[in-house]
């Protein structure tokens, strides 16, 4: 299985590639880091039905760092939910695949999002309202190192322990870097393990690249009881382009025809 999800997160970084070119303009370092967890996630872990997208009974999955959308747009085609032609649209007039997550124009991305620390409150609301309704899913959220910056993202991560939000798991996008620099030049966000340890979070940090991990570690999750719990998914933005690793450039920037080409050259 392991292999299986090695080759699909390869297609999905390729697929986001040729989606930003394509658009000119978007995300590449988030979306490259983190194509295996949400490979694991789409194709492994989420109890999920991309002929019925609005199954009650489908596991949520709020993508709260919206921007690294073209990579669940590039696992949902995969995965069925629309034609892998159609990620070529991304950013284009009239397309579906808008440059961050729009429910209004495909609902099964669960939330609007992009105004950043704002899914994760989304989130939190979710879980508590299938707490109330008695329902049996997981909510996941994935939520990103700079919209940590923002109080109510904290303020969120606090309700989610009041409540006791066991159906609540977070991964946090560990890559280091926001639009502006690295995260912890700008607004430093270490010691993060004790601060959720602080807020009366459940709390793994693993390698947000080893497929083994991330989903073990999500079944260790789902059967811990009584506290909301987060995964620190340590993740090198742009991961598999060598001129992309670890540069917060990156973060905000499309690849041009050449710098595409060279990134699919490495990719294959």
């Amino acid at each position: 299985m392991s292999q299986k999800l090695k080759d699909m997160a390869k297609t999905v970084r390729q697929d986001t590639i040729k989606m930003l070119a394509e658009a000119g303009s978007g995300h590449s370092a988030g979306s490259l880091g983190m194509a295996d967890v949400m490979t694991a996630l789409y194709f492994q872990v989420l109890k999920h039905n991309p002929k019925k997208p609005l199954w009650d009974g489908r596991d949520r999955l709020v993508l709260s760092n919206g921007h690294i959308v073209p990579v669940r747009y590039a696992c949902m085609a995969r995965a069925g939910y629309f034609p892998v032609k159609s990620l070529m649209t991304l950013r284009k007039f009239g397309s579906k695949l808008q440059g961050h997550p729009s429910y209004h124009d495909m609902p099964a991305l669960e939330s609007s999002t992009g105004s950043l620390g704002q899914g994760v409150g989304v989130a939190v609301g979710m879980a508590l309202a299938a707490k109330l309704d008695k329902k049996k899913h997981f909510v996941y959220c994935v939520t990103s190192d700079g919209e940590h910056d923002e109080g109510s993202t904290w303020e969120a991560i606090n309700a989610a322990h009041k409540y006791k939000l066991d159906n609540l798991i977070f991964i946090f996008d560990r890559n280091k870097i926001q639009i502006s620099g690295k995260t912890e030049k700008v607004w430093p966000l270490e010691p993060l393990k004790e601060k959720y340890l602080a807020f009366g979070w459940q709390v793994y940090e693993i390698d947000g690249h080893d497929f083994n991990q991330i989903i073990r570690t999500i079944d260790k999750a789902k059967k811990a009881k009584g506290k909301p719990k987060v995964i620190i998914a340590k993740v090198v933005p742009g991961k598999d382009v060598s001129f992309m690793e670890g540069k917060y450039e990156w973060h905000g920037k499309a690849p041009n025809k050449e710098e595409a080409e060279k990134a699919l050259r490495e990719l294959q």
